[in-house]
């Protein structure tokens, strides 16, 4: 069984411009990392022409979808009858994206169904973890 879900998304990204650029994503989730998800963005969409990736709280993508949350680098709201609001706090600016809420949801059902929500620690490997820290202080 594959310890990651990767599923793309299409983004509309909220620019000063009225029309909204649609833009590809991929919402990623490694069993490994069983707290996070990731959401990539591909070179053609980034300023920089560089693969943009964020890392945030499982919970905050699932909490965002129904109520306001998120007081730091990614923040996650809902936005009118079908769409989720994700912004990306950064010092070279802000990113917002629109994100239709059933392709969040479907991808937030298949990581529930990998590693239950209040079971992630039993998937984390704690004995390898700390064996790498203290590798480094011996």
């Amino acid at each position: 069984m594959s310890t990651v879900i990767e599923q793309a998304v299409q983004a509309r990204l909220v620019a000063s411009a009225p029309q909204m650029e649609s833009v590809p994503a991929t919402l990623r989730y490694d069993r490994e990392d069983p707290f996070a998800v990731r959401m990539a963005f591909p070179p053609s969409a980034t300023l920089e022409g560089n693969e943009v990736s964020w890392a945030f709280s499982r919970e905050l993508l699932a909490a965002g979808i129904d109520t306001p949350v998120g007081v730091g680098d990614v923040r996650v709201r809902p936005y009118g009858y079908d769409r989720t609001v994700v912004e990306f706090h950064a010092p070279e600016g802000v990113a917002i994206v629109h994100i239709r809420t059933g392709e969040l949801r479907r991808f937030l059902r298949r990581v529930q169904a990998m590693v239950p929500t209040g079971r992630e620690h039993h998937y984390l490997d704690l004995d390898h973890n700390l064996a790498e820290l203290l590798r480094d202080a011996c």
